[in-house]
């Protein structure tokens, strides 16, 4: 790896945390009368039991605006003057317009610029290393970050072997200009493109590296060849985060990854050596939502009482592109 690259020059905090998930359930038993699975082989191989649906006429731009509502109702956030909006999703409603420009509409953000990221199930957290950036070259005082999946709409029922991994919901964080009381530690992102054949969705190209594509617009992913980088990798990108703080796993109190599977999660905690009962996850009633399931992790240890103001936070995503992004940040919310 390349030698550290410092963020102590963060002048940005995260200060409020929404998240939202639509009201229809698909659980383990529903998805035995769809396809020749049952609820013991998902458990074993998964750890889920549930997963969300969003409705027909519901899309990753409906999800957003309620996670966002729910940030502003919660923390009594103002956002007429947010100033600029990301969303990480590979699921927008639309080609373009974005889902980042409907959310701005929406909430009224006349100042704002608007941009969608494009890295699946580490977007949440590149989200977050842009917003930091932003933020701390002055050039915004107070970004929205988030996080929104449909990939239900994606997803082919017919394939027992993904079809009981995902899940659609949302999450957003505010991001705003503070020099006193920052949030950011350090950050490290990193990408094998070469293997982003081994989970995709196929678009205008029907072939990614001369090899034809398939799924016809579901997403198709190689698990096995997925997990295999991950838990070989993820452990040396967490060590690689908490070395450019200058800190150590020991001194995070959380571990937030993205929740691809339980197993996996299991695999990235006793290869890096950080505790598993330190490590929040949403995966076994919300399942795998891709960018969303960083702050929906996040938010469920904040319900539950786990996660607290001055907790340092080791959030890491991964996914198709071969993508990953890490973060350590400490949660310092202000109202």
């Amino acid at each position: 790896m390349k030698s550290p690259t410092l963020t102590t020059n963060s002048k940005a905090r995260v200060t409020a945390i929404g998240t939202y998930v639509p009201e229809r359930v698909l659980s383990n038993e529903d998805l035995e009368k769809i396809v020749d699975t049952s609820d013991e082989w998902i458990v074993q191989r998964t750890g889920m039991h549930e997963r969300r649906i969003a409705s027909p006429d519901q899309f990753s731009s409906h999800l957003a605006i309620e996670a966002v509502s729910n940030l502003a109702k919660r923390y009594q956030k103002t956002l007429h003057d947010v100033d600029m909006v990301l969303v990480a999703t590979s699921t927008p409603d639309y080609p373009f317009p974005s889902v980042a420009s409907q959310i701005q509409a929406h909430f009224g953000m006349a100042q704002a610029g608007a941009l969608d990221l494009g890295a699946t199930c580490a977007g949440f957290a590149y989200g977050l290393h842009v917003a930091n950036g932003l933020v701390s070259a002055g050039l915004h005082q107070k970004v929205l970050v988030v996080a929104t999946e449909t990939l239900s709409k994606v997803t082919d029922y017919t394939d027992r072997t993904t079809c009981v991994l995902f899940g659609d919901g949302a999450g957003a964080v505010l991001v705003e200009r503070d020099e006193e009381q920052t949030s950011f530690h350090s950050s490290y992102t990193t990408a094998k493109g070469e293997g982003g054949i081994h989970l995709y969705r196929s678009g205008l190209s029907k072939k990614m590296h001369g090899k034809p594509l398939s799924g016809d617009g579901c997403i198709v992913q190689n698990g096995r060849e997925v997990y295999r980088w991950a838990v070989t990798t993820v452990p040396e990108g967490m060590n690689e985060v908490v070395k450019r703080a200058r800190m150590s796993l020991d001194q995070v109190d959380w571990f937030i990854p993205h929740c691809a599977n339980l197993r996996m999660i299991e695999s990235i905690c006793e290869k890096s050596g950080f505790p598993l009962e330190k490590t929040l996850t949403s995966m076994a009633y919300y399942g795998n939502t891709s960018a969303a399931t960083i702050p929906l992790s996040w938010e469920e240890g904040i319900l539950q009482g786990k996660v607290k103001a001055g907790d340092t936070l080791l959030l890491y995503g991964f996914g198709g592109g071969l993508v990953q992004a890490g973060m350590l940040l400490t949660w310092n919310p202000k109202q």
